[in-house]
């Protein structure tokens, strides 16, 4: 069964490790990698990526992609969004701390943090567009 709109934004701003897909040229599959996340209900979804990665680049020829965020324990449910990346750029301090926040224990995040080189990573803003959902234990 199909999520309400208010299901479905509730579900993806929760931090579930969610599957990017992007185009990846005529002769290939669609690349489709794991990634920590970022969404409040009613923005874009956000996350950060290596910046010479083959992921950002196909995402950046693209100027789109999707992305897949799933629960697998009973019950079983998911939330697909598609959509045009709206902001591209280098990584803050403060885009790093708030996606790792998501997804780290509390003690861990300084040392994460403070380990990571900025310099290296990209972040990608999308604005979804269309989205498919379903919890498949709902009666």
């Amino acid at each position: 069964m199909g999520l309400s709109v208010m299901e479905r934004a509730k579900f993806l701003a929760e931090p579930h490790v969610a599957g990017v897909s992007v185009d990846a040229g005529a002769d290939r599959a669609p690349l489709n990698v794991p990634v920590w996340y970022d969404y409040e209900p009613g923005g874009d979804v956000e996350f950060l990526t290596g910046r010479d990665s083959r992921k950002a680049a196909l995402i950046a020829k693209a100027g789109r992609f999707s992305l897949l965020a799933q629960r697998t324990s009973p019950t079983y449910r998911y939330v697909s969004v598609e959509g045009p990346v709206v902001w591209s750029g280098p990584t803050t301090l403060e885009q790093l701390a708030r996606i790792a926040a998501r997804y780290l224990p509390a003690e861990a995040l300084p040392g994460y943090v403070e380990g990571s080189d900025l310099g290296a990573l990209v972040t990608f803003r999308m604005r979804p567009e269309r989205w498919l959902s379903a919890d498949l234990g709902a009666v």
